[in-house]
């Protein structure tokens, strides 16, 4: 492995269920992770009260499903919400028609942090063939209170649109309003007009989450880029912004186009992030020498929102002296692959986190943990990186073409400075900065 600045202080294998988004809550002075997973319907608890040595609660299971995936999270307000959807399948090896749910499950998390109670199941619709593109719920926002605020696929509809639901009564959520972009309304616009699909994230769709910074919500919208929404009227949001960045950044073999749109909660800025891939499930023969467009994390200037503005852009990062290869481009495949970040922290205003201003962090696939300064907006820098060993083995069998290669996938932080990160192909590592 390979480190700056941070230093590995515990691991959990998560009984071989590699780890995707993770949601924390603090009970009593105890610290519960719940884990959602890349692979596997359902999710796991652990307690890391002490972060060194990650106790395995259990792993409660999803529907049985060929095709299912519960692959986000967030827990918030004693809830513990479960995004139900499928998978792309040359990532998640799911068939395009494998049966799955698409919708929320929403747990009581608040009576017994580390038994879940079911309190009830919303569908978003019917379930939709897979086509390169999730579908069901995928990314979403909640932190506590009444709304959830999701990136949810809807009957009629392409691609994923914002969708509110009311949990006001969590044992009966009640969808309250929805936006959209025109062209994702199939019924109203003419069939000359539809885009077409064989690659749906370079049109509109929301990634999510849909993040809510008062009265506005900042959407990473594929093809659309960054979209700004007033949720002034919960029933009727309504556009207010936008930023494209796509094609110049973003498409071909990377992943969504536009991914992750972070406003910072003190400062009038915002984190615009394209998706690169990961690089174990491609190939020189898929890529078959294609230039791959640069993938960015950004700053953007958000204080007139009806004009977001990208002010810089991030540095390459760091690539460690003994590293074996040159660069994170070409890392493995023996050509250029579509490099770049996933994740990012996300504070959710929740208590349990780490809400700091001036400072990043993203798990970058393959480059592993990335930290960076932000105090100026205008010239983020590296601070400090983590990049997990490869593995010696996979967690499940792999059918992957590409190169055996540490791939991270999300990173969350407590509110005492611990950094949890998992992985394509293994477990949770739990980090601390030193810097």
């Amino acid at each position: 492995m390979y480190s700056k600045n941070i230093e590995l202080i515990g691991f959990h294998n998560l009984n071989d269920r590699p780890g995707f988004q993770m949601a924390m809550q603090e009970v009593n002075g105890r610290y519960y992770l719940y884990v959602s997973h890349f692979r596997h319907s359902g999710t796991t608890i652990l307690e890391v009260t002490d972060p060194s040595t990650p106790r395995f609660v259990h792993f409660l299971e999803g529907p049985n499903l060929s095709g299912q995936l519960m692959n986000k999270i967030q827990v918030a307000d004693g809830l513990m919400i479960c995004a139900m959807g499928t998978g792309i399948p040359f990532l998640h090896n799911i068939g395009r028609d494998d049966p799955y749910i698409p919708g929320l499950k929403i747990y009581d998390v608040k009576t017994d942090p580390e038994n879940p109670k079911l309190l009830s199941t919303w569908l978003a619709g019917e379930a939709q063939p897979c086509d390169n593109i999730c579908l069901g719920v995928h990314r979403f926002f909640y932190n506590g209170g009444r709304y959830v605020h999701l990136a949810a696929t809807c009957d009629g509809f392409s691609n994923m649109i914002y969708r509110i639901l009311d949990i006001e009564d969590p044992t009966n959520p009640v969808e309250v309003g929805r936006w959209w972009m025109p062209e994702q309304w199939e019924r109203g616009i003419l069939a000359k007009d539809k885009p077409d699909t064989k690659f749906p994230m370079d049109y509109a769709g929301l990634h999510g989450p849909p993040y809510v910074k008062g009265n506005h919500v900042y959407c990473g919208y594929n093809g659309a880029g960054m979209v700004i929404l007033d949720i002034s009227d919960i029933h009727l949001p309504q556009i207010v912004g936008q930023l494209k960045t796509y094609p110049v950044f973003g498409g071909k073999f990377s992943g969504a186009r536009c991914h992750t749109v972070l406003p910072l909660s003190k400062r009038p800025y915002a984190i615009f992030t394209n998706e690169g891939e990961r690089f174990p499930c491609l190939s020189k023969e898929v890529i078959q020498g294609q230039a791959q467009p640069l993938n960015i994390l950004g700053m953007v200037d958000c204080r007139d929102v009806s004009d977001p503005t990208l002010i810089s852009v991030f540095p390459y990062p760091e690539v460690p002296a003994d590293f074996p290869y040159p660069n994170f481009n070409d890392c493995g495949l023996g050509c250029q692959g579509p490099f770049g970040p996933h994740n990012i922290h996300e504070p959710h205003d929740h208590p349990a986190l780490e809400d700091r201003n001036d400072r990043l962090y993203c798990c970058y696939f393959h480059a592993g943990l990335r930290i960076y300064d932000i105090a100026d907006p205008y010239v983020p820098k590296e601070i400090a990186y983590f990049i997990p060993p490869k593995p010696e083995k996979w967690c499940f069998e792999n059918t992957y073409q590409g190169p055996n290669l540490a791939t991270t996938e999300d990173v969350l932080v407590d509110n005492r400075g611990n950094i949890f990160i998992d992985t394509f192909h293994d477990g949770i590592y739990v980090l601390r900065s030193t810097v």
